[in-house]
């Protein structure tokens, strides 16, 4: 031992900095700051989480289906922006004249003269022995459609008065591509508008199922204890029930004297508060596995808190994982508020969405004599199809072995 260390007292891991050369000589020995050690720049913790995004993005654009179905998705969502503007018809636009028309053909062609997209006008007819009304088309005189134009009158998002469409009908003529119900409405924009709610409804739903699940699995992952039996337990009761009775007869309760904008977060708090427990476990068990990790137990002697520690060592390593399979429930709540608006104890109208479409088509002898109204349930099949190729996407990407 040097004679500098001679009658010192012992040093302790915050003392001892720096021992270079002989054994036992001290260079320095200034107070030692956790926090200054292997701290990453903002430069390089930014350099290191766009890398992984990065990485994930080209992992994504190999699974081909994933990305079309991204595209679907996004037009999709972009279109709830703008529905007033996409349909020829306001919302609840009658024509009495036309009730349950059959979907209307557009032509381009008039005997042998190109003129482009025209419609022919609906003559209605009644058949005496079905009882049927029958429409049927003009072909004396065709009729352009008109784009970028002024038509129905509508409040853009229930703000602004405006009547600007991308397609208008024609002057003294309809324009039913998808034909119209029992009310005369047309149901492509009826579709469209319904999109509007279906779609955000997953959304809003899985926003607050994403926090309700990163809370509880977060604190039973890392804490542990009772606190994680409490949990568990509270999650394997909600789990016993089965899913769409416990839908319906929470549904049931909403007061019938609520606003549809009541309702409409009614439903939404509904499937949300049922939706979280499958990540809640996710997060339990990743978090269970991680905590060991030596840079957590670092972090802990370091002093962070419990909630940095999750916020900003554990949950990036997976957050990948938690967006794959947040994406993989969306479907989930958008069939959950379909189902529960078919069968008359979801939305109700004048909110319209698909799942309050398809209640009109309940009838079977409704469907078999106007087979059109049970269109809105094809663009349910759709995004359903196109969340789940995205979300098998997104976790192909997400996985760090594939």
């Amino acid at each position: 031992m040097s004679a500098a260390s001679v009658g010192r007292a012992p040093m302790t891991g915050s003392q001892l900095v720096e021992v270079a050369g002989e054994p036992g000589h001290i260079v320095s020995t200034a107070p030692f700051d956790p926090g200054s050690a292997a701290r990453l720049t903002p430069e390089q913790e930014h350099f290191y989480l766009a890398s992984q995004w990065m990485l994930m993005w080209w992992k994504f654009k190999r699974h081909r289906v994933a990305v079309v179905s991204g595209v679907i998705l996004l037009l999709m969502y972009a279109s709830t922006l703008v529905s007033e503007v996409l349909v020829p018809y306001n919302l609840h636009t009658r024509h009495t004249d036309f009730i349950y028309a059959s979907p209307q053909s557009v032509h381009w062609v008039h005997k042998g003269e190109l003129i482009g997209p025209f419609v022919y006008p609906l003559v209605k007819s009644l058949d005496m022995v079905t009882l049927r009304r029958e429409y049927t088309e003009n072909t004396t005189q065709p009729y352009p459609l008109r784009f970028f134009c002024s038509g129905d009158p509508y409040e853009f998002w229930g703000l602004v008065d405006m009547s600007f469409h991308l397609m208008c009908p024609p002057e003294g003529a309809t324009v039913f591509l998808l034909g119209t119900d029992r009310l005369g409405r047309d149901v492509m924009s009826r579709i469209v508008y319904g999109a509007r709610i279906s779609l955000t409804i997953g959304l809003l739903g899985i926003a607050i199922s994403f926090a309700l699940g990163l809370l509880f699995g977060g604190i039973a992952g890392y804490f542990g204890g009772w606190s994680d039996m409490v949990i568990q337990r509270a999650i394997e009761i909600i789990r016993s029930f089965p899913e769409l009775p416990l839908w319906m007869a929470l549904s049931a309760v909403l007061p019938v004297t609520w606003s549809p904008l009541l309702v409409y977060f009614g439903i939404t708090g509904i499937l949300a508060m049922l939706d979280w427990t499958g990540l809640a476990r996710a997060v339990r068990s990743k978090l269970l596995a991680l905590r060991e990790e030596d840079y957590c137990t670092a972090a802990r002697l370091m002093g962070a808190s419990p909630k940095r520690i999750i916020g900003r060592h554990l949950l990036p390593g997976f957050m990948s994982h938690l967006i794959a399979a947040a994406t993989l429930s969306i479907p989930g709540m958008i069939l959950g508020e379909t189902a529960l608006s078919f069968l008359g104890i979801g939305l109700r109208p004048p909110i319209t969405s698909w799942g309050v479409l398809l209640n009109e088509a309940q009838n079977i002898n409704v469907v078999a004599l106007y087979p059109w109204l049970m269109l809105p349930v094809v663009p349910v099949i759709v995004v359903i199809l196109a969340f789940n190729f995205f979300g098998d996407g997104l976790r192909d990407a997400a996985d760090p072995y594939r």
